[in-house]
């Protein structure tokens, strides 16, 4: 039904959703944070790029899409320049950020999830890839921070939401209905995504360690 090239171009527009997406919550993020100008520029491009371009330099399939195609550094500055043009401060717009937020999970995990299986790579990198996708500009964004990355404990399941649509992208993948997994993953990563939000879904912590003696390499935060 729909040609390799179809499929392609499809898988390029929903990533560039993606980058747009990610690129105006970094770029929010450095104005919370007070940043200059130049700093929503650069919390943007990372953010709108980060994940994309660590799941290339692991694919190891060339240079990072993100620096051979023009369209993804004018989409994640554009998402910056609009941070600095849109005040974002009613409540109108701060509901959109979260549906933004929502839909790039899917965005993301199911382009990553599928260049990894175009790659040749089995189901589990397949997935593995795609939550990298989604988590790696958040991650670098709140590093850059000089913050905890918000996807290790206290978020609201948003690596699960990620996990879930790479899920159903690897499936509808293996029975060649790439498109329908597109827009499955977009669909049930999204409502998740806002349905944890909503109602404060949260990944349980891990037990609490107590260790008394000093580990080689292990250092224990000071009471």
């Amino acid at each position: 039904m729909f040609g390799n090239q179809t499929i392609d171009l499809m898988v390029s527009i929903v990533d560039l959703v993606g980058v747009f997406a990610n690129a105006v919550l970094g770029g929010i993020s450095a104005r919370l944070a007070r940043l200059d100008f130049f700093g929503v520029c650069v919390l943007a491009i990372a953010s709108g790029l980060g994940g994309g371009m660590l799941r290339d330099v692991l694919l190891q399939q060339g240079t990072a899409v993100a620096l051979t195609d023009p369209y993804y550094l004018v989409v994640s500055i554009a998402g910056a320049v609009v941070v600095l043009v849109v005040p974002f401060e009613s409540a109108r717009s701060q509901q959109w950020l979260l549906v933004m937020d929502a839909l790039a999970i899917g965005c993301w995990a199911s382009v990553g999830t599928q260049r990894a299986l175009t790659a040749g790579l089995s189901w589990l990198p397949a997935i593995m890839l795609g939550v990298i996708t989604v988590i790696g500009g958040g991650m670098v964004r709140d590093v850059l921070l000089g913050r905890r990355p918000a996807v290790f404990g206290g978020n609201t399941l948003y690596a699960t939401s990620a996990l879930l649509a790479s899920v159903e992208m690897l499936v509808l993948a293996k029975l060649q209905l790439p498109v329908l997994g597109l827009f499955l993953a977009i669909g049930s990563g999204a409502t998740l995504s806002l349905l944890a939000r909503h109602y404060h879904w949260v990944m349980p912590a891990a037990p609490r360690l107590h260790i008394a003696i000093e580990l080689p390499g292990i250092h224990r935060r000071r009471r």
